[in-house]
């Protein structure tokens, strides 16, 4: 099952046994994807406290609760990519029963509405949740406790009406449209509303003052599905994972996996440490960017979070409610793979050829004061600064007309590059975003001196 080095493997079932001692969890599996897929896992403790030292393994059901609401995003996505709805529609566009106005896509996956957290009626105390038939009036019901987009409000109703949303869209349930859109083609066989029966971890409850646990319910939340109500698999979770990492067209595209990874607003405005994309949690632990959830059920607390740029995920699954910060093992899983058992760097492949059009322009160009270089990889035209971190990305232009580019990624995306040649066609300057770009470093006053 893994390409993890031996004594890595063996840190990294250090790292759950510690947490799973320390945090009192009856039952813990840790993982680890990457190239793709599952890479390694463990199990520590009891999957079910009925049979003492058994402990869960990478096929043990948890419910993975908020976890749900990345799919629920990714469908949203997939159907606005199909043309079915903008992110910029609002709620009372597309449930015309809806008495909030103005509430629209983009702000109810990023979390920016305002809405209050929960449906009304203290739903966590009574146990009791809405039905899809009383979902829209009970959000009518409900409160816009904040501007849009003035702070970042975490709300499970606002996903549940995003799944109202891919139902009345979609034509079939939320479930039924997760189902058929991601969990088949990703063969994600064990992902479900619910435990499906097969092996599970059981949930508990650890008081804070004695060491015996107290098994908890399992909820059936009704309408709120779409924002926390599957449960799943190590094994499947990084197939997921590994999703994000590297996106099939079959389910979604890399250009609209990225987007959703792009924040939209900040939820720790202090340090900056945690942004929400669309649907995603956007999480900084030092110079990586991790993209995941976390999710928190009575008895199970859990995180997936993926290093996209080296296409890693963690999986932290818990079996308590009185669990430690799930994300801070799925994390600390990744880093200690990343820093101790790196994959090696893809190999150098040369280039077959350079575009004759391009031959001139190839080299260093000044633009205000500073300097690019330009040049090709695999006949395509990028630029750097040579004062550039390493791990920042090249501008990369893709040719849309004669002497005309647009920047594809990297800086000044979307903007065009035009070359000017002189007569003998020999490329004399260029404009990109419209700045002067001269082979000589050229004062701004020297550029038109009147």
């Amino acid at each position: 099952m893994t390409d993890i080095a031996e004594q890595t493997q063996n840190a990294l079932t250090r790292i759950v046994a510690e947490r799973q001692s320390k945090g009192r969890v009856p039952g813990v599996v840790g993982a680890v994807a990457r190239a793709g897929k599952l890479a390694w896992s463990t199990g520590a403790g009891s999957a079910d406290l009925e049979s003492p030292g058994v402990p869960p393994t990478a096929d043990s059901q948890f419910l993975i609760a908020s976890q749900s609401k990345t799919l629920t995003a990714v469908t949203i996505m997939a159907l606005r990519d199909e043309g079915k709805l903008n992110l910029d529609d609002t709620v009372d566009k597309l449930i015309p029963g809806s008495k909030h106005e103005g509430i629209t896509v983009r702000q109810m996956l990023s979390h920016a509405s305002g809405m209050q957290r929960e449906p009304v009626g203290d739903v966590w105390d009574l146990m009791k949740f809405p039905s899809r038939d009383e979902l829209v009036d009970g959000w009518n019901d409900a409160e816009r406790i904040g501007k849009p987009h003035h702070r970042f409000h975490y709300s499970n109703l606002v996903f549940a009406l995003l799944g109202e949303i891919v139902a009345r869209i979609d034509g079939r349930s939320w479930y039924e449209s997760v189902k058929a859109r991601i969990l088949d083609p990703l063969e994600m066989r064990r992902t479900t509303v619910g435990m499906d029966g097969g092996p599970a971890q059981t949930g508990y409850y650890v008081p804070p003052w004695t060491d015996v646990p107290v098994r908890e319910p399992l909820l059936d939340i009704g309408a709120m599905d779409a924002c926390g109500g599957l449960a799943s698999t190590a094994e499947d979770l990084a197939k997921w994972a590994m999703f994000v990492a590297n996106p099939v067209d079959e389910v979604l595209s890399k250009d609209t996996i990225d987007e959703m990874c792009q924040v939209q607003i900040m939820a720790d405005v202090d340090r900056w440490q945690l942004a929400f994309g669309l649907g995603f949690m956007l999480l900084r632990r030092g110079d990586r960017l991790f993209v995941g959830h976390d999710g928190g059920m009575p008895g199970h607390i859990t995180s997936t979070f993926v290093h996209r740029d080296s296409g890693t995920a963690g999986i932290a699954l818990f079996g308590s409610t009185s669990s430690p910060a799930p994300s801070a093992l799925a994390t600390d899983l990744v880093i200690k793979v990343l820093e101790d058992d790196p994959l090696p760097a893809d190999p150098w492949v040369p280039g077959v050829d350079v575009p004759a059009e391009l031959a001139g322009v190839l080299g260093t160009w000044f633009t205000e004061g500073s300097p690019f270089d330009f040049t090709v990889k695999n006949g395509v035209l990028q630029a750097k600064s040579p004062a550039a971190a390493e791990w920042q990305s090249p501008a990369v232009f893709e040719k849309i007309a004669e002497d005309t580019y647009r920047t594809v990624s990297g800086r000044e995306t979307g903007e065009l590059l035009h070359i000017t040649r002189t007569p003998s066609g020999t490329p004399e300057k260029l404009h990109w975003a419209t700045y002067l770009c001269t082979r000589q470093p050229l004062a701004f006053s020297e550029i038109n001196p009147g």
